[in-house]
């Protein structure tokens, strides 16, 4: 009786849903251990697209911010966890994104250092690996601080002061905009 084509293989360790593997040099180094749940979960969203084009488009990956917040990073996280994950040497963003009009928007597009890109010959390898160059622990929370402090000043500049004196003079500011004086209202 012969066998179907659907039916499992012999071996143990036949996997029989799609999976995204690290190298285990990668899940020991010391990059790998400063990262927080946000770096990770953004990390994970940019396989699952890798994976979702077939493992052949790394260097073309598009997710977009919305992306990363369906995926439960909180929005203010969403940067600053990139910074780190490309300080650190995970991936490598191929193309900043913009937002705007419909027809004008465009997802940033997201390179996993530990993966083939999508031009590469076996010649190339297996990707760049850059995060085996930071050696210790120190130097890697060094590093993911840098980086997370590091925001661009012109995104800054348009979200306002987000300290939490900022925050509480831009509120004050429209509870008084939006206040009528007491003369006036009640002379009527």
């Amino acid at each position: 009786m012969a066998e179907s084509s659907t039916s499992k293989p012999k071996r143990k360790t036949w996997i029989a849903r799609q999976f995204a593997a690290r190298p285990i040099e990668m899940l020991e180094s010391p990059a790998m251990r400063v990262l927080s749940l946000a770096d990770r979960r953004i990390l994970d969203r940019i396989e699952i697209e890798h994976a979702h084009h077939g493992g052949a488009d790394n260097g073309k990956l598009p997710i977009t911010y919305v992306d990363f917040e369906r995926f439960g990073v909180h929005p203010n996280a969403i940067a600053p966890s990139l910074r780190v994950l490309e300080a650190l040497g995970f991936i490598e963003t191929t193309r900043k994104g913009y937002s705007g009009p419909a027809t004008m928007r465009a997802p940033s597009l997201y390179r996993l250092t530990y993966r083939p890109t999508w031009n590469a010959t076996k010649k190339d390898g297996d990707g760049t690996h850059e995060y085996i160059k930071i050696t210790t622990i120190e130097q890697a929370e060094g590093i993911a601080s840098c980086a997370r402090k590091a925001a661009d000043p012109r995104n800054v500049a348009q979200r306002g002061d987000a300290s939490p004196q900022g925050r509480q003079r831009d509120a004050s500011a429209k509870i008084a905009h939006h206040v009528l004086p007491l003369e006036k209202s009640a002379s009527r």
